[in-house]
């Protein structure tokens, strides 16, 4: 699965269990409610951007949703890197 294909997994599934379309989730974490479907479409997309995103997701996980399979779950950063 390449990191497209898994940022539109994450992003379906997180869309899913929160009750809420697509776009808005692409509004929440990508400040533009057609990015998601460009992505899904072959759009690429910056790896800040990625990793950002990706991020943002691991942290509002819903609550007894589970995590895609297949997807390697970013880890929260407590204390600045040195």
């Amino acid at each position: 699965m390449n990191l497209r294909q898994q940022i539109i997994v994450v992003a379906d599934t997180f869309a899913q269990a929160r009750g809420i379309g697509r776009k808005r989730v692409s509004t929440l974490v990508l400040n533009r409610g057609s990015k998601l479907d460009d992505i899904a479409t072959g759009g690429d997309l910056a790896t800040g951007t990625f990793e950002r995103a990706m991020l943002w997701l691991s942290a509002n996980w819903p609550e007894g949703a589970e995590w895609p399979a297949g997807v390697p779950r970013p880890a929260f950063q407590t204390e600045a890197a040195e």
